[in-house]
């Protein structure tokens, strides 16, 4: 049985204030194993977007606890969150959130620089060709298709190696067709490295192609199709 290398007890964030505030995380508590892709599907409005968020320490929960890698956030500043982020967590968000005014290349060799990497050009240059664009490094963003613009952001993502990818609606600002093979690299790269992979997804179709999925409504887990696979410590 494999470690829990996510693990949510009793999460609550509650955004707002007054008659205005939203539960959008309530009582929510998660396992996810080394290693396994879990979709994560609901309406809009479920929360889905939110945990992502929380998973990755960019929001701060009102209480619960989380632990990251068996890390926990509780208490850290914003400084050693943001440093165990960019060595431990990688993510690809809908909208590509790459850097307009740099190339292919520098956008994947950010986060590397960042970390002090020996060679973060070449590491980014490998990066871009392990996901089929080793003749548009040189291209800035606004020169590539949305699905180029997905898989330089994915590449990105793993350029670090981290423990955990989390994608929020990777395929959502894509045609079907495109979104497929977006989907196909994400999975494939995950699963080629063993990467724990959390998605969130409108599309039934990917989501099935998870381990598991773990369906969300109004800031609470309704229903998962499987067990965990964790370990009993």
């Amino acid at each position: 049985m494999k470690e829990a290398v996510i693990a949510l007890r009793d999460v609550s964030l509650r955004l707002g204030e007054g008659p205005s505030a939203v539960q959008v995380l309530d009582r929510v508590g998660l396992d996810v194993a080394a290693g396994e892709a879990v979709g994560i599907v609901g309406p809009s409005g479920s929360g889905k977007s939110t945990l992502l968020m929380v998973l990755a320490g960019l929001e701060r929960i009102d209480s619960g606890t989380i632990r990251i890698a068996g890390q926990s956030l509780a208490g850290k500043s914003e400084d050693w969150i943001a440093a165990f982020r960019g060595r431990t967590i990688g993510i690809v968000f809908q909208s590509f959130h790459l850097i307009p005014n740099m190339t292919a290349l520098e956008n994947v060799a950010v986060p590397l620089e960042l970390a002090g990497h020996a060679d973060p050009f070449g590491a980014a240059a490998a990066e871009l060709a392990a996901v089929g664009l080793a003749d548009r490094v040189t291209h800035y963003p606004g020169e590539l298709s949305g699905g180029e613009q997905q898989r330089v952001a994915i590449a990105r993502a793993l350029a670090p190696a981290p423990r955990i990818l989390i994608a929020d609606e990777p395929t959502g600002n894509l045609d079907e067709a495109t979104g497929a093979q977006v989907a196909d690299l994400l999975l494939a790269k995950a699963a080629e490295r063993g990467t724990t992979l959390v998605l969130v997804t409108h599309d039934p179709a990917l989501a099935a192609r998870c381990d598991r999925q773990v369906a969300m409504r109004s800031g609470q887990i309704e229903s998962r199709t499987a067990p965990a696979r964790l370990a009993n410590a």
